[in-house]
């Protein structure tokens, strides 16, 4: 039998000390992380105190910019009514004018052949023919 000494106990120190430095790693990483985030509210505090201070020039910038927009789709309407309008006027005078040249197309006509009856009639006035096929 051998008198030896028990060495399960380095074993068991040597685990508790890689347990407590991983605690003190960890525990360094969540201060480093703790000090990032702490920046990180500091500049996001930062950042909504200046678009508190914009807010209000941008909004009123936006409602001229809306009125502008407003105003443009109103003189767009107005402008389609008005482009409509001499649509339906040009619309007008092209009916007119196709009915004007409908109703003196005949009559030009009339006049034409008025004026070849008088001709000929002239014609055998002065020639003294009863017909155009007599000599």
């Amino acid at each position: 039998m051998s008198t030896g000494t028990d060495l399960s106990w380095i074993m068991y120190v040597g685990v508790g000390v890689g347990v407590l430095l991983i605690g003190i790693g960890v525990l360094w990483g969540m201060l480093a992380l703790a000090k990032t985030l702490g920046r990180v509210n500091v500049t996001l505090d930062e950042v909504d105190r200046q678009i508190s201070t914009l807010s209000k020039p941008v909004n009123e910038t936006l409602d001229h910019v809306g009125g502008i927009a407003d105003t443009a789709d109103q003189t767009l309407a107005r402008l389609s009514g008005v482009v409509k309008s001499l649509e339906d006027v040009a619309g007008s005078v092209s009916q007119t004018a196709s009915l004007t040249k409908d109703a003196l197309s005949p009559a030009i006509v009339n006049v034409g052949a008025t004026i070849t009856g008088v001709s000929a009639g002239l014609r055998r006035l002065v020639t003294g023919r009863k017909s155009a096929g007599e000599s």
